[in-house]
């Protein structure tokens, strides 16, 4: 296996954006729908809005964003990383619900908000005590129309060791964890990967990834800016507009996920897309099916380079290298300065060979410097400077990563990480569920959806549409189940603990459900 070197480095991805408009200050560098800006006009409205948020004095704190894919979403990240604050990238799907402790976590000094978030967002940044909420969107503020001021200079470009992103995860337990990275992690990681996938200066990059996502930052955001390339924004992954895309802007560059790479294959204008400029695919999220890799590289004529990572990782740790050998199931080789290694699950410490099955763990300059409010956490997860990912996997001999299971319960759900905990706890603290677990289930299009096994209380006439609802009202639609199966009991281990793999081996439709007339 050939050892791949560090490309050079920036001191953060503020230096990125600043060398880009000065090199190629007339090159399109963001386009959504009608509005195209070049990296003059973007830099430009960058700067200024970081002078805003200096002079509120945001400046060491946080700017927390709630923002759909948009030129705004984009001008916001890097403004809130110029202005020296700690951008905290939040998911727009998120109910009130979800929303709630995570900003009181945060304790964000300025919220920026979309048009359609706002009528809940607002009155809960208030109740928190949110100094300074952002509204934009089409009746509200532009912050593209920023860019009439191009003299605007950037303020001092931040410190590469102080923190630049913090970006929610969940946990085992269901409660959000706030990862704490620095600039030094997020500009080292964009090299690594660039070693492994190496971008051509001044390409054209799609990106139909949530912009509030690690994933969608970057292998979208951030890579483009790198090499002074075009992003090309959708505001969701809907198939009929990425096809239209990839010709209309002459895509070369296609970061997808398997929810993506399935359904556009199963599109029926899939074949008659003319897909001659698109020349890398990349995948992450969980592993796509050998013939679907095979079906894709034969209808596009370039293969789906699928890499590993986590948001606590800054957030790659592995990719199957552009020039070397792409290992169909396999999320590929170690990044450039990082250690892949493979331990035994009870307490890992012990090291395994080629072949053999453990927990993954990782250490390289791109990792978290911790949990947010979390100590216990953070002491549990960075161990003598290893990161223990939780997930399990093996090594080959060549030194590529498989991943065969996941150590915490953690879900995919089309690229999103779903926790059954807390969507147990949800359905727990409706009046008519006495017990309940939840579990993954296989879908061909999303990779996994949560499955509800519950059990009701004595007497309750609540049905399926009933709790489904109930969870519609609280959680993002992606964490919603798909199904809801109804017990007399659930199955328990000797410990008397609730027993999920007996769970997972079950049928759903020849399930037997407690009469519930």
């Amino acid at each position: 296996m050939t050892t791949r070197s560090l490309p050079p480095t920036w001191p953060t991805v503020v230096h990125m954006l600043a060398d880009a408009a000065a090199s190629a200050p007339a090159t399109e560098a963001l386009v959504c729908g009608e509005r195209r800006l070049s990296y003059r006009e973007f830099v430009a409205c960058v700067a200024a809005l970081a002078g805003e948020w200096r002079a509120l004095g945001a400046a060491g704190g946080r700017i927390a964003t709630l923002l759909g894919n948009s030129t705004d979403a984009c001008i916001a990240a890097f403004a809130a990383l110029a202005a020296g604050a700690q951008h905290v990238p939040l998911n727009p799907l998120y109910t009130a619900h979800e929303l709630a402790p995570i900003l009181a976590d945060a304790a964000p000094a300025v919220l920026v908000v979309d048009e359609s978030s706002a009528p809940a967002a607002v009155p809960l940044a208030r109740e928190l005590g949110i100094a300074q909420v952002v509204v934009v969107g089409a009746g509200a503020r532009r912050l593209d129309a920023l860019r009439g001021g191009d003299a605007v200079a950037l303020p001092p470009l931040p410190a590469p060791d102080s923190l630049a992103l913090l970006q929610y995860t969940g946990g085992t337990t269901g409660r959000a964890k706030g990862v704490d990275l620095t600039h030094r992690a997020i500009a080292v990681n964009v090299a690594q990967r660039e070693a492994l996938l190496p971008t051509r200066r001044g390409d054209r990059v799609i990106c139909m990834m949530p912009l509030s996502h690690a994933y969608g930052m970057a292998m979208g955001m951030f890579l483009s800016i790198n090499s002074a390339s075009t992003l090309v924004i959708l505001p969701r992954y809907q198939p009929d507009e990425v096809l239209a895309t990839v010709e209309r802007e002459r895509i070369g560059v296609f970061p997808g996920s398997p929810t993506v790479f399935v359904g556009l294959l199963g599109h029926p204008r899939f074949g008659a897309t003319d897909w001659s400029s698109v020349h890398t695919c990349y995948s992450g999220a969980s592993a796509l099916a050998e013939a679907t890799l095979a079906r894709w590289a034969a209808g596009v004529g370039a293969p789906v380079h699928e890499g590993y990572g986590l948001t606590e990782a800054g957030p790659v740790l592995s990719f199957n290298p552009v020039g070397g050998p792409v290992k169909p199931g396999s999320v590929g080789i170690a990044v450039p300065d990082t250690e892949i290694q493979i331990v035994d699950v009870e307490d890992g410490t012990r090291r395994l060979g080629p072949g053999e099955r453990g927990e993954i763990r990782a250490r390289g300059p791109q990792l978290m410097r911790g949990y947010r409010n979390r100590p216990e956490e953070t002491a549990a997860a960075l161990r003598d400077g290893w990161l223990y990912t939780g997930d399990i996997g093996e090594l080959d001999r060549d030194g590529y990563l498989h991943i065969r299971d996941r150590k915490k319960e953690m879900l995919i759900v089309g690229g999103y990480n779903v926790y059954p905990r807390e969507i147990e706890e949800l359905l727990f603290a409706h009046a008519d569920v006495a017990d309940v677990a939840v579990v993954g289930t296989a879908d061909d299009f999303r990779g996994e959806t949560p499955l509800a096994h519950v059990v009701l209380r004595a007497r309750s006439r609540a049905d399926e549409q009933t709790l489904l609802d109930h969870c519609r009202a609280h959680l993002a639609r992606y964490k919603v189940p798909s199904r809801v199966v109804f017990h007399d009991a659930l199955p328990k281990t000797f410990a008397s603990k609730t027993d999920k793999n007996a769970l997972r081996r079950l049928n759903p439709d020849t399930t037997t459900h407690r009469s519930i007339r």
